[in-house]
C-alpha cells in the first residue's frame, strides 16, 4: 500500500508558501501537497465556507488518486483539516494540529471577523496585516529575522482582498469540531507555539485531552507560526509522527 499524502494546510491570511521548508525536508517515501485556498496564492476568491474549501481539496485528492492522507494544518489549517475529518475520517491515517482550536468563534471574535471582512472590501488588506502581524510571530522572531517578518507582510499583502474578506466570513461562520474530538481514532499530534497568544497553549492542551491517544508538543521560542518560528523542531516532531504512520 501506498504511503499517505501529507496534505499541508496554510494559516490565514497566508499561502502555501509557508510551507516551502516542510516540503523540500519531508522524509523520504512521503508525497505532500500543499493546495492554496481560493482567495490566496493567486487563486480567485471562492468557496464561501470551510466545507466547500474542504470538498475541493478533496476533488484534488481524488483527481490524483490519493486515498490515504495525513492533514498538516496550522490555523485555518487545522479548522480545514477537522472538516476534512469530518467528511471522510476513514481516509485520514493521521492528524497534526498546529496552531489551532476546535471550537467555535465566540460573539466578540464573531463581531471582529464581520468589522475585518467589510474592511478588507473597502480598504484593501493593509491594515489587517497591520494588525495581525504582532501575533504571528514570537517576539524574538521579530527582532532577530526581520527578513521573515518582511516575507510574511509581503504573503499577506498578496493575498485578494475579495478572498481575505469571504475566508473571514467562513472563519466566523465555522461549526463547532469540539464534538468531534472524543470521536477520533487516527493517531493525533498537536503542535503549539509556546508564545502563541493566539491559541495559548492552556487552549491547544484542553483540546488535546479531549483526544484519545492525542499528544501536545510545545515548541520553545515560537508564536502562532509555528513552523516559521521554530523550523528545526516543528520539522523533528513531525518526522518523529510521521515515522510511527508508515
Amino acid at each position: 500500500m501506498p504511503s499517505p499524502v501529507v496534505v499541508f494546510l496554510h494559516a490565514f491570511p497566508l499561502d502555501s508558501r509557508m510551507w516551502a521548508r516542510q516540503l523540500e525536508t519531508l522524509p523520504a517515501g512521503w508525497r505532500a501537497m500543499a493546495p492554496d485556498f481560493p482567495g490566496f496564492g493567486g487563486r480567485p476568491p471562492g468557496a464561501a465556507s470551510l466545507d466547500e474549501v474542504a470538498a475541493g481539496i478533496l476533488a484534488c485528492l481524488d483527481a490524483e488518486g490519493v486515498r490515504r492522507f495525513v492533514p498538516v494544518g496550522l490555523s485555518m489549517g487545522g479548522y480545514l483539516a477537522f472538516r476534512l475529518v469530518a467528511r471522510v475520517p476513514e481516509r485520514v491515517a493521521g492528524l497534526v494540529l498546529c496552531d489551532t482550536r476546535a471550537a467555535a468563534d465566540n460573539d466578540a471574535a464573531r463581531e471582529r471577523r464581520t468589522l475585518q471582512a467589510a474592511r478588507a472590501r473597502t480598504e484593501g488588506v493593509g491594515s489587517l496585516a497591520d494588525s495581525m502581524l504582532p501575533g504571528l510571530l514570537a517576539q524574538g522572531t521579530r527582532r532577530d529575522r526581520p527578513d521573515l517578518g518582511s516575507r510574511v507582510r509581503a504573503w499577506i499583502d498578496g493575498s485578494d482582498p475579495e478572498g481575505v474578506a469571504r475566508a473571514l466570513e467562513a472563519l466566523r461562520d465555522r461549526p463547532d469540531s469540539t464534538p468531534l474530538l472524543a470521536g477520533l481514532r487516527m493517531p493525533t499530534l498537536a503542535l503549539g507555539g509556546e508564545e502563541d497568544t493566539l491559541c495559548p497553549p492552556a487552549e491547544m492542551e484542553s483540546m488535546v485531552s479531549a483526544i484519545p491517544g492525542g499528544r501536545l508538543q510545545r515548541l520553545g521560542g515560537a508564536g502562532h507560526l509555528s513552523n516559521l518560528d521554530a523550523p528545526e523542531a516543528f520539522d523533528a516532531a513531525l518526522h518523529a509522527f510521521l515515522g510511527t504512520i508508515l
